[in-house]
């Protein structure tokens, strides 16, 4: 690592820049080879990302009743006929391996009375398959992953910072298409450094923000792909936003999740007069994939003019519960709610971006050493619907795969070239904050009510309108202002809304996560929807 002399702007020089602190970013700094040095970029500290917040755990083949054919068929079944099958394979192939590392790294899953790796089951699995660490099976991952990486001397853990924009040769006036660093913002002093690497990797996560109820974290604004998006990389299936058919409500229980898990150890869906519903839309009753159990809670919502519904696992036993959920026991109590004696008020929220930046099986997009892994990324696994806990397996997965590529190429690729400081000097202080304010909550309230669950194309042209009125202020803002977190969140937020909505008027049938009343049918072949930039420019060999 190189840092200039110069006290302000900052400047760094990096092996790998790795823009994102969660499993997916993680992993691959810990399977890179220790004599390269390499810098994580963290919005808030180091284990703030989604993963920490993941409660059910991760989908592996572990056990001998099951099969990876089997994995591979559910998780088939249950991305609506999109997923690619090459993708499903490498993934799950590479399953045990990936568990295997993170036991070895000190991840202390649950066992068993026989001491052996508890496994549970969550809809659309055929077979129980989810390791976990009870219920907080993110918080172990995270919190084992960084402290690992804190002791590797040649890992940078660099925190309160978030990335501008991407530094691509062809910014530079350069020949060629590779990336080259990143700008990005301090949030300690409020000033843009300028980070350049000889390989960059996107871990920033989905964009679930765009929403007004999520079960995210306040950083998924969708950051990297936006940033992706703007230097020429092509972005697939955003139309597929997963809603998580159970999160806790609750006026002062922000963003909390109510696991899969508690329905896959028995918990049923009750509407307000107790009665269990979920048998009269799927045969598989509350294991149905989240597509079809989330649209079942919207639709007995909207029938009953109800704010929500409940989550039933109470005819189960205290010490049961607790063992099984403590978190989320816990958590409901603080808020008055003793689910192991009365049902858990839940709602539909946003939870998961299906699509994103293209990218092969070594984690590859479009642009040369510029490498995505994690939920950001496209990499076909997922199809029109992602089965439950397969989206921290494929941060593992393919976070091992970008890092044994990069230590293949990385004796072939040189040292990244000057450039420019970020330069502040025709922008000034905003005293006009409110407009960011006022336009955060205008786009994820019509994300909501005319790009969510349910969806028509007039809604969709009416939310099209708003989103290029917003776009063309916020572009105006951008250019005059000094950057805030606020405002290069919301700037990415107003990108990636735009190309949900784009993808979405495109997708002229109903399927998996995309459910239109004006094309409730399927079409006869499945297509992805694959949107491409302008400045878009073939990738290299």
């Amino acid at each position: 690592m190189a840092r200039d002399n110069n006290p302000m702007p900052q400047s760094y020089e990096f092996d790998v820049l790795i823009i994102g602190s969660g499993a997916a970013g993680l992993t691959v700094a810990l399977n890179l080879p220790t004599h390269l040095q390499v810098a994580v970029i963290s919005k808030g500290d180091i284990s703030s990302g989604a993963t920490l917040w993941a409660q059910g755990g991760i989908a592996a083949v572990l056990d001998d009743q099951d099969s990876l054919e089997n994995h591979v068929n559910d998780t088939l079944n249950a991305g609506g006929g999109l997923c690619h099958e090459d993708a499903v394979r490498f993934t799950v192939e590479h399953g045990r391996e990936s568990i295997n590392w993170l036991i070895d790294s000190g991840v202390d899953f649950s066992r068993d009375e026989q001491a052996q790796y508890h496994l549970t089951r969550e809809g659309g699995h055929s077979h129980r398959r989810i390791i976990h660490a009870a219920d907080a099976t993110g918080h172990a991952v995270s919190t084992t992953l960084a402290s690992q990486a804190q002791a590797r001397p040649n890992i940078h853990l660099m925190s309160q910072r978030v990335a501008v924009d991407l530094i691509t040769n062809r910014k530079l006036a350069l020949p060629g298409n590779a990336c080259v660093g990143a700008y990005i913002l301090n949030l300690d002093d409020n000033h843009v450094e300028l980070f350049r690497a000889r390989f960059t990797i996107i871990a920033t996560g989905g964009a679930s923000k765009a929403y007004r109820y999520t079960t995210n974290p306040d950083g998924a604004s969708g950051d990297g792909i936006a940033m992706a998006w703007r230097a020429g990389c092509r972005v697939g299936n955003m139309e597929f936003n997963q809603f998580h058919p159970t999160c806790l409500y609750h006026p002062h229980a922000k963003s909390f999740l109510i696991t899969e898990a508690v329905r896959g150890e028995g918990g049923v869906l009750r509407l307000p007069d107790g009665q269990r519903f979920m048998d009269r839309f799927d045969q598989r009753g509350e294991l149905a994939p989240r597509d079809i159990v989330a649209r079942a809670i919207d639709h007995e919502m909207k029938r009953l003019g109800a704010d929500h519904l409940y989550l039933d696992i109470s005819h189960q036993s205290v010490d049961f519960i607790k063992h099984h959920f403590p978190t989320i026991y816990e958590k409901c109590l603080t808020f008055g709610i003793d689910m192991a004696k009365e049902p858990i008020p839940v709602v539909p929220a946003a939870h998961y971006t299906c699509g994103g930046i293209l990218s092969d099986d070594r984690a590859r997009t479009d642009i040369n050493q510029l490498y995505v892994v994690g939920e950001a990324a496209f990499t076909g696994l997922h199809g029109a619907n992602r089965m439950a806990s397969n989206s921290l397996l494929e941060c593992l997965v393919y976070g091992r795969a970008a890092a044994a590529d990069i230590t293949r190429r990385e004796s072939d690729i040189p040292a990244p070239p000057p450039a420019p400081d970020w330069d502040e000097s025709q922008v000034r202080d905003s005293d006009e904050d409110v407009v960011i304010s006022h336009n955060w909550d205008e786009l994820r309230h019509f994300m909501w009510d005319y790009v969510g669950i349910v969806r028509t194309t007039k809604r969709l042209q009416r939310a099209k309108h708003r989103i290029d009125l917003l776009e063309r202020e916020i572009g105006e803002f951008y250019s005059n202002y000094r950057v805030s977190n606020d405002l290069l969140e919301l700037r990415n937020l107003v990108t990636v809304a735009d190309l949900i909505i784009c993808s979405a008027l495109q997708r002229r049938e109903s399927r998996g996560l995309h459910y239109t009343l004006d094309f409730p049918g399927l079409l006869h072949e499945a297509k992805d929807t694959v949107l491409t930039p302008t400045t878009y420019r073939s990738p290299a060999p």
